[in-house]
């Protein structure tokens, strides 16, 4: 049975099959995938995991967070053979997928608890440069000689003077949309999806510069070549969309690393999406992470096996799904199931994209991902979540993700002892209860830090029915961090039966103004006898 909101989930639906279409052709493209891939993988999360307990209001699909995890997958794998890479990394994502189900079944939803804010944004922000830098080059119509990301940053300016003009007059106009459609003030405009509105652009103008068929032409005394190259290939037929994975390099090294990026990262950027659309829910509903995470799995299972790219709970397009009136899982089945009817009734239509407004589109993800606004929100929370950020970014950028994570990880850590947090409680909340009435005071000691917050959490779920009120009181905590504050401002928000209040951070110092602010004081004498 449909619930009755099948109508407001249908329209919402359409609406965000809109963005997502030639967001899925231009995520495909980007990761070395064939261009069907992600709207395959959408298909499945639409039409299959949304039935499967994922969190009501997400949508499910390929996400530009995991463009650098997939290209390199099939890059190495593939060792030139690009066929091949792609085929050995579906092996990747199906393995990475049974282990999100691991994850899931073990109650290991919380690993998005355990990720401190700066360093995920830092990553985030090295991905979107990497797609900015690999882009680029698309928009422009020029073939880069570089492969990674630092080197392709480098070469940018080579492609702008030999530019292909015609090719970038559509990826410039791309851009000019997307970025100039917020600043329109008419309703109607705003109203259709960025990417829409580029595709209503760029797909006339490509048909009048005729790059259905292989011409030369002149400007400015300079010759330039144009054709189908520069226009997205689809497969002849539905049926020739589906690839089966090659299992055959599973168990080497490079399979393994991927294995654990796709796993850990996809499932940690899933997870943190879902905490996001949870608290953009008008009902204030709560997701059970780890029957998300399941239904994630299980959905990046089926997707690698048929020739789909990861999926997690994407944001962009789930924010989009809530702003147009979703109120149930039907709204991602919807998305899926129009994506669907678009590549089985309309492919003829779809193999008339630029692949520079795909590129435009993708550079615009990669701005917002990288946008200096991150710097200065993340400034102002204080001057070493600046350096968590900056680290993990160029980190990133100059090895992998998993690297760059990792070292956030470990500086975080460190700069936590350096500030007075012992190593005996680096991974141990010492919190003391005191009950009076419906009121629960807990006493944090020593630290509250990003590596013992589950500890903290896991007294916050299990507070009694008939308690009103819950105090944290951290006057006896040497160290509280910028990720601890900012998960329990998260917890305050979503309480609707009983209040959260915060004290004994008066005495605390801090590095800005912001009022999530790390905090620390120095221990006394008495304490430290």
């Amino acid at each position: 049975m449909f619930p009755n909101t099948w109508k407001s989930d249908l329209g919402s639906g359409f609406l965000v099959f809109l963005i997502a279409l030639p967001l899925c052709l231009g995520i495909s493209m980007a990761s070395g995938f064939p261009p069907t891939a992600g709207i395959l993988t959408a298909v499945i999360g639409g039409l299959i995991v949304s039935f499967l307990g994922s969190a009501r209001l997400t949508i499910k699909g390929p996400a530009a967070g995991l463009i650098v995890i997939a290209l390199g997958a099939v890059m190495e794998l593939g060792a030139g053979n690009n066929m091949l890479g792609y085929k050995r990394a579906l092996a990747v994502g199906l393995v990475a997928g049974a282990i999100q189900v691991i994850f899931a079944l073990t109650k290991a939803g919380v690993v998005g608890d355990l990720m401190p804010s700066s360093v995920v944004h830092g990553m985030l922000a090295a991905i979107g440069v990497i797609i900015i830098s690999k882009q680029t080059h698309v928009l422009l119509g020029v073939t880069p000689e570089g492969k990674e990301p630092l080197h392709l940053l480098a070469e940018i300016p080579h492609s702008i003077l030999n530019l292909n003009p015609e090719v970038c007059f559509i990826g410039l106009l791309s851009l000019l949309i997307l970025f100039g459609l917020p600043l329109v003030k008419s309703n109607w405009i705003r109203r259709v999806p960025g990417p829409m509105l580029v595709l209503l652009a760029a797909v006339p103008i490509g048909y009048f510069f005729d790059l259905e068929h292989e011409h030369n032409y002149h400007l400015s005394n300079h010759l330039f070549h144009v054709g189908p190259n520069f226009l997205i290939r689809l497969p002849g037929s539905l049926a020739s969309t589906i690839a089966f994975p090659d299992f055959s390099a599973i168990f080497s090294a490079i399979s393994i690393k991927y294995i654990l990026m796709f796993s850990l990262v996809g499932s940690i950027e899933s997870l943190l999406s879902v905490s996001a659309v949870d608290s953009l829910d008008p009902d204030k509903r709560n997701s059970d992470m780890n029957k998300d995470l399941l239904a994630t799995g299980i959905g990046n299972m089926v997707a690698s096996a048929l020739g789909g790219l990861p999926m997690i709970s994407e944001i962009v397009r789930s924010k989009a799904n809530i702003d147009n009136g979703a109120k149930s899982h039907l709204s991602n089945f919807f998305h899926g199931l129009f994506l669907l009817l678009s590549l089985a009734l309309i492919p003829g239509l779809l193999q008339k994209i630029p692949l520079a407004a795909l590129a435009g589109m993708l550079i615009y993800t990669g701005f917002r991902l990288a946008s200096p606004k991150e710097f200065v929100h993340v400034y102002k929370i204080g001057p070493e979540q600046l350096l968590l950020f900056v680290v993990t970014m160029l980190v990133t950028l100059a090895t992998d993700i998993l690297i760059g994570v990792g070292v956030g990880l470990v500086l975080k850590a460190a700069l936590h002892l350096k500030n007075g947090a012992r190593l005996s409680t680096l991974f141990k909340a010492i919190v003391e209860e005191e009950r009076s009435g419906s009121e629960l005071v807990l006493r944090v000691h020593e630290a509250a830090i990003y590596t013992n917050y589950l500890g903290l959490k896991r007294r916050l779920l299990n507070v009694d029915q008939d308690v009103q009120t819950v105090i944290i009181d951290f006057k006896n905590a040497w160290v509280v961090d910028h990720t601890v504050l900012d998960k329990l401002h998260t917890i305050e928000r979503s309480w609707t039966n009983r209040r959260l209040v915060l004290t004994g951070l008066d005495d605390h110092q801090t590095n800005s103004n912001h009022h999530l602010a790390a905090r620390r004081k120095a221990r006394t004498s008495a304490a430290t006898s």
